[in-house]
């Protein structure tokens, strides 16, 4: 997570007006630069094209009222960690803006090659968490709701096996959930936060159920 300095005087584009979000061109941009990007990464242990995540996370920001910024950070959040490190910010920014920028860069878990170890980089991040502004913690928490939401899809098709996708196996990923949950509910809550903890409840609740069951108790 690099220092991207947000100037004071510039008015966020995109703003929600009572009509709601006018997504223009630089919405359009922003998914095609996302798209080009992350062309030819899919999903964990699937087929699905990367960009259905940036588009599902893009979404929720809309749904739980972000403007056009916070969209297009929300298709952008992956860019610097999955394909480029810190200079891919830097064109973040140049491309879009300083806000966009501070956005993406609060959300990267790590800008370097290789990646700290896994276990490092998250505990890192929940501590980042604790300070970070709104707009960041309302997209990071989009991104964390989707991936709960898929983690679920797939545990109701293949069971136990979905934790051989993630580094941090079934403990550790139930873990890296739980004390993200923790470290958003320190702060005013929210529809979307409510949404978060529903979801992790649930992947929780699913997890010991089946893991009752496959062990015969």
């Amino acid at each position: 997570m690099s220092t991207v300095r947000v100037s004071k005087t510039r008015r966020p584009r995109g703003t929600r007006g009572k009509h709601g979000v006018k997504l223009g061109p630089r919405f359009l941009r922003a998914f095609n630069f996302a798209a080009k990007k992350h062309a030819g990464q899919t999903r964990k242990a699937s087929t699905t094209p990367y960009i259905a995540h940036l588009m599902g996370v893009a979404s929720l920001v809309l749904e739980f009222s972000g403007d056009e910024d916070l969209a297009i950070a929300a298709l952008l959040h992956d860019v610097v960690e999955d394909c480029g490190g810190a200079p891919m910010l830097k064109e973040v920014q140049r491309r879009f803006g300083v806000r966009v920028a501070k956005i993406v860069d609060g959300c990267t878990d790590s800008d370097t090659y290789p990646k700290p170890p896994w276990r490092e980089r998250k505990e890192s991040y929940i501590r980042h968490l604790r300070t970070a502004d709104a707009e960041t913690r309302l997209v990071s928490a989009a991104d964390k709701l989707n991936n709960v939401r898929s983690i679920l899809s797939d545990y109701r098709e293949v069971g136990e096996l979905v934790w051989a996708r993630f580094t941090g196996g079934r403990e550790g990923t139930l873990w890296h959930y739980r004390a993200l949950l923790e470290e958003f509910l320190r702060h005013k809550p929210s529809r979307l936060i409510r949404e978060l903890e529903l979801a992790i409840r649930e992947l929780e609740t699913t997890a010991s159920l089946i893991s009752a069951h496959s062990s015969g108790r």
